[in-house]
């Protein structure tokens, strides 16, 4: 038997397949509609890359979590999250993970337990999808928005709250005469949305070493910005998007040593 973690996202479903001697193998796939599809789509890819087509031992997390039938156990997402940085990143205290529809800020303890955490996702500002319509709005693709950004003279105020304010801002920073050179938009788009992340920072804490999990860690010129305000530098692991299908992996697995003794 094998552990498995599934983390069902509003755009990514993530798999991770754990042995005795650590992940064995992981997948991701798009979020459809139909949680169990999707998820059963990741599964089979991950359980065939690990070489497994015996019995499995699922524990699923994310805002799809409690739709998959067959997982055995349905855990919260912070949980997963701190579990999953503490095996990446020992070091870790504190979390932030930026997915596409929501901001969550975890504070860790030595035993890769939650201590405290603060979540975000009443507005889309601030979170990977408002990224992705920036990106949109600028023509531009989320990699060369990293890239250029290292390039900005200044920064462009953005100060909406709101994901629809913010992108009038954005629009109106476009056509002004002259108009705002783009790179200066992109690293205020990431500033507005540094911003955010630091007020959930503030409310939880901060205790080194932070690390960065979720689709958006892989964007250079936003971790740079985050880096400068968190005041020294961030940890990303290899597989930012895995953390919190790891964690789920991680309580699997240890649930089924519990149910063997």
């Amino acid at each position: 038997m094998r552990a498995v973690g599934i983390d069902v996202g509003s755009l990514r479903t993530k798999v991770a397949v754990m042995g005795d001697d650590g992940i064995l193998s992981s997948a991701v796939a798009p979020s459809s509609d139909s949680s169990e599809s999707s998820t059963k789509a990741a599964l089979e890819q991950a359980l065939a890359r690990a070489g497994h087509d015996g019995d499995i031992y699922v524990v699923s997390t994310g805002a799809g979590g409690k739709a998959v039938s067959f997982s055995r156990q349905q855990k919260a997402i912070t949980t997963c999250l701190a579990r999953g940085i503490h095996y990446l990143l020992p070091e870790a205290r504190t979390l932030i993970d930026m997915g596409a529809e929501s901001i969550t800020v975890v504070r860790i303890n030595e035993r890769g337990r939650v201590s405290d955490y603060g979540n975000q996702d009443k507005c889309a500002a601030g979170t990977g999808i408002f990224l992705q319509q920036m990106a949109k709005l600028l023509r531009l693709s989320m990699e060369e928005m990293a890239t250029i950004s290292s390039k900005a003279k200044a920064r462009a105020e953005i100060t909406g709250t709101c994901a629809v304010f913010a992108e009038s801002e954005v629009i109106s920073h476009i056509h002004r005469d002259p108009p705002t050179p783009v790179e200066d938009i992109v690293a205020g788009i990431y500033v507005s949305m540094v911003h955010r992340i630091m007020s959930q920072l503030q409310r939880v804490g901060i205790k080194k070493e932070v690390a960065v999990t979720g689709g958006v860690a892989a964007n250079s010129g936003l971790v740079s910005i985050l880096a400068e305000e968190v005041g020294h530098n961030v940890l990303i692991p290899p597989t930012p998007d895995l953390a919190g299908a790891i964690g789920a992996a991680l309580i699997a697995k240890e649930n089924m040593v519990q149910g063997a003794r």
